[in-house]
């Protein structure tokens, strides 16, 4: 389903305040953690050598051995709590955000939005060489101040209570967090159920946000997608569109979790009961990424180290939000690849191994304004936290032009 709406939407009444957080994990948390790893009760091995039946029984091992020896949480911790956190609460919920300012003039604002099963800690990579980009390859002109929320019922921010905390009210949001932040102009960036709230900021008409970056762009015309959901390609594309079609289909196969998150969360409990069953879950995402994350641990590290991988399923597991975060699938109502009814300016990177390769000929599409697009030769789904070097380069690439 798509959606289009060129209105500015209303700001919804909320309360002014900026709250500085930390978070601190109480050494009872980690002790109980480790016991519980411990105490895994494993299933049989898969009967297959592939990913087919989900993660493999020996990559869970692995991880537990590693998450229960060797892991060290209090490093990302401390880096996290370095950064300026805030809470701030909008429409009845507390969101949670990082926001760094540049030192440099004239710097420009971005929020940067994370998906599913991702959190801020994907996005920390970024933070230096956008706010301080003459240490990390760029000039002063480069600079941006950097705004990175936690979605709802994820990380930090707040668990909705009641029903309606869906992408569109999510999008509204950020436009009132960045109001109160004091930016008039600005742009923003996602990938996942952040390319979603994104696209949808631009679509909603807020006239603060000048321009987007998507790196898993809706762009795919609904009536090619009908055929993709039936296992069917069809004729007549090009060869970049053929290849899309492709991935999706098989993507569509395996995106079961998806329709359990989407129907059933409440059935999910045991996320909040069993780290290794919340691991599992979460590395569930796509073929590419488990197998990413599986060489990680095999000592084949391509971007994203083990640590980075307990970083994030840790932060899941010391929030329980396994449940909480599975409900955003459960609220939504459009597609995840549909157009959104972008028009404004617009910048698509497409990343190899994103869950399909977006062709120019659906980006210009489905933004009418794009002012960049660009494929690159290595990266994935999680394209901030494996490939942070070309990302900040496509961000610093994308915007230039409005400086």
């Amino acid at each position: 389903m798509s959606t289009s709406q060129t209105s500015a939407v209303p700001k919804m009444a909320s309360s002014e305040s900026l709250r500085p957080f930390q978070f601190l994990v109480p050494q009872s948390e980690l002790e109980d953690l480790i016991r519980r790893l411990k105490a895994t009760r494993w299933p049989e091995k898969e009967t297959v050598t592939n990913y087919s039946q989900g993660v493999p029984l020996a990559m869970m091992q692995q991880i537990a051995r590693y998450w229960t020896t060797d892991y060290d949480w209090r490093k990302i911790e401390a880096k996290l709590n370095s950064y300026p956190n805030f809470l701030t609460e909008i429409d009845g919920l507390d969101i949670h955000f990082i926001h760094v300012r540049s030192k440099h003039d004239n710097a420009l604002p971005v929020i940067i939005t994370h998906g599913w099963p991702g959190s801020v800690i994907e996005q920390m990579k970024l933070i230096e060489p956008l706010t301080n980009p003459t240490e990390y390859g760029g000039n002063a002109e480069d600079a941006f101040d950097v705004v990175i929320p936690s979605l709802p019922g994820h990380g930090f921010s707040g668990k909705p209570a009641t029903p309606g905390w869906g992408p569109e009210r999510i999008a509204n949001a950020w436009a009132v967090l960045m109001d109160r932040l004091g930016y008039k102009k600005y742009v923003a960036q996602g990938g996942d159920w952040g390319s979603m709230v994104t696209d949808l900021m631009a679509a909603q008409g807020h006239p603060e946000l000048m321009a987007i970056h998507n790196n898993m762009p809706g762009a795919v015309p609904p009536e090619i997608d009908k055929q993709l959901w039936a296992g069917t390609v069809p004729a007549g594309l090009s060869a970049d569109e053929k290849k899309a079609c492709e991935e999706l289909v098989f993507f569509y196969k395996q995106v079961y979790y998806a329709f359990i998150m989407g129907t059933r969360p409440q059935t999910l409990t045991g996320l909040a009961d069993s780290p290794i069953g919340l691991a599992t879950f979460l590395l569930d995402h796509d073929a590419k990424s488990t197998a990413l994350i599986n060489r990680s641990f095999e000592g084949k590290t391509e971007g994203i180290t083990r640590d980075d991988v307990l970083d994030n399923l840790s932060l899941y597991w010391f929030t329980n939000t396994g449940v909480s975060a599975s409900r955003l699938y459960w609220e939504n109502k459009l597609g995840f690849f549909a157009p959104k009814g972008v028009n404004i300016p617009a910048a698509v990177s497409v990343y190899p191994d994103e869950l399909y390769p977006c062709p120019r000929s659906w980006a210009e599409k489905a933004y009418p304004k794009l002012m960049h697009y660009n494929k690159l030769d290595k990266g994935g789904h999680f394209a901030a936290w494996e490939q942070p070097k070309s990302f900040v380069q496509e961000l610093r690439t994308a915007f230039k032009s409005l400086r």
